[in-house]
């Protein structure tokens, strides 16, 4: 039974804190920025009486909740999130659904519901997901100015240092270890073509087959979060991103110095 827009369910403050944690920390891990997060959680907060508190970090969220009309109706939790995973349909779906308990178009058991098939929701098959980085690094070496052997080995190399990562990843390594070693492997494939001269731009090769590992979504989400005022967020993210390019030079810079490129 739906409700109408002026007959909220009444839904206890612990039982709402759970549902919009549920929804904050699986936004973030999709690739949502902090202001997202907060506009969606405080959208459906507002439809059962409620007003929130959040504090993001990168790790999970703090949150408070109270009842607008009983302030002793109230709960402050914390809840970590998952491994990030970029997701964008997922912020979409959320997103609708803030809209639809807005309206009032939802009860709070739907809404649940609706958020644990939204969470259900597989992601891309790692193999797809492997050849289109290949491919995608393949063109960014033909936009740089390399040739059809240059974008082949690009491929190459991007595809087999995202499987590489997978498989450290799967196993349990740490996330950093896996981009030192996805780098490292990528370079290495990626420099036999600088040190074999196959192309015209062989250089071009190396530059962009490890284009892949680049944290763009922390490094976007980061800038907003500052200029939205999400200092600490920023903050993390920023660290994060810098750390991930750390992993990478330090990647690049193994193989190349295996390789001996002494002009790139």
């Amino acid at each position: 039974m739906k409700n109408g827009p002026g007959s909220p369910e009444k839904i206890p403050a612990n039982r709402l804190a759970e549902f919009i944690l549920d929804a904050g920390v699986f936004l973030m891990s999709s690739g949502a920025h902090s202001g997202r997060v907060w506009r969606n959680c405080e959208r459906m907060a507002a439809r059962w009486n409620y007003h929130i508190n959040i504090s993001p970090t990168f790790t999970g969220i703090l949150l408070s909740v109270w009842d607008k009309n009983n302030p002793d109706n109230a709960v402050t939790r914390y809840k970590a999130s998952p491994p990030s995973s970029v997701h964008l349909e997922v912020l979409t779906r959320i997103s609708h659904l803030s809209w639809k308990i807005a309206y009032g178009e939802i009860s709070f058991n739907e809404s649940v519901n609706e958020l644990a098939e939204i969470r259900k929701k597989k992601h891309y098959s790692h193999w797809v997901i492997a050849g289109a980085v290949g491919f995608a690094c393949g063109l960014l070496c033909i936009l740089a100015g390399g040739d059809a052997p240059n974008a082949a080995v690009a491929f190459t190399a991007a595809s087999t240092g995202y499987i590489i990562r997978f498989q450290i990843l799967l196993k349990g390594f740490n996330n950093f270890l896996s981009l030192i070693v996805a780098a490292f492997v990528t370079s290495l494939i990626a420099g036999a073509d600088t040190v074999l001269g196959l192309g015209k731009a062989p250089e071009m090769t190396l530059s962009t087959a490890v284009l892949y590992l680049v944290p763009g979504v922390p490094l976007v989400n980061s800038v907003i979060d500052l200029l939205e005022g999400y200092f600490p967020a920023s903050l993390s993210r920023s660290l994060f991103a810098a750390s991930v390019l750390l992993c990478i030079a330090v990647g690049m810079t193994l193989s190349i110095l295996l390789l001996g490129i002494s002009n790139f």
